[in-house]
């Protein structure tokens, strides 16, 4: 039985979730080893834990304090996201969100911030993230710029949280299974190899139109996991492990923006 305990003690020690805590500095934000902390980065890593059901202790304090420091419309948008699945109203954040957005990341974003707080979205921003779908099904950051797996996934998310359904969805998803490679995982752009993150985000991209990730996927996934809890970016660099740690989580727990 002491066994069992000591085993299983060290798996809990070891998962991807506590890895995202140990990164957490005692003002609430979280920084890579050796980097410093940011808005956006203690945002992704307040969504991965906050989607597995984890406790954040004050992340929600740190990102309020620094929303004077967010200066692009998706930094914004993303804070925002984080704030609301955190529980608290992000309507100061919401109402400094252009209009008008200039590419459709932002477009992407402000529709996702604005569900995940539970407001409306108006159709202008609907219209203009769907007339940005191009020919091929897929989307981009912005118009005219060749159309990649993750902006993809995430532009469907945001695409069923505005309540669109029928062809853009569909188009978009056969858009992003194009980018599977025979490992599981999946690519940010052709030829360039299966990542953790594209991976992680064609899962949220797939659950949220309603489709079954496959299980090639996460086995891919498990692959990229370190000893630590925290997962490589792919079989050949380990950049950026809170960040890539942080979405993988929220593919893990099998959920799509916005949280609920």
């Amino acid at each position: 039985m002491g066994v069992a305990i000591l085993l299983a003690a060290a798996a809990f020690a070891a998962s991807p979730a506590s890895y995202v805590q140990s990164r957490q500095q005692t003002d609430g934000a979280y920084s890579e080893v050796g980097g410093a902390p940011s808005p956006e980065l203690t945002a992704w890593s307040a969504l991965g834990l906050r989607a597995g059901g984890v406790e954040t202790r004050n992340a929600l304090s740190y990102l309020a304090a620094h929303e004077r420091e967010l200066s692009s419309p998706t930094s914004i948008a993303l804070v925002a996201v984080a704030e609301g699945a955190l529980g608290h109203d992000p309507g100061g954040l919401l109402g400094r969100l252009p209009a008008r957005p200039q590419a459709v990341n932002e477009a992407i974003w402000d529709i996702l911030a604005l569900r995940q707080a539970r407001r409306g979205v108006p159709k202008s921003l609907v219209t203009y993230l769907v007339s940005s779908q191009a020919s091929s099904g897929g989307f981009a950051w912005a118009r005219g710029v060749r159309p990649d797996s993750n902006d993809t996934a995430f532009a469907i998310q945001a695409l069923r949280a505005a309540g669109v359904k029928g062809k853009p969805v569909t188009r978009a998803v056969a858009f992003l299974w194009k980018f599977q490679r025979r490992d599981g995982g999946f690519e940010l752009a052709k030829g360039r190899g299966s990542d953790a993150q594209s991976s992680a985000l064609a899962i949220q991209g797939l659950l949220a139109a309603g489709s079954k990730p496959p299980p090639a996927a996460f086995r891919y996934l498990a692959k990229l996991q370190r000893a630590d809890g925290s997962y490589r970016y792919n079989v050949r660099y380990g950049a950026t492990p809170l960040w890539v740690t942080a979405q993988v989580l929220l593919a893990r727990a099998r959920k799509p923006f916005p949280l609920r």
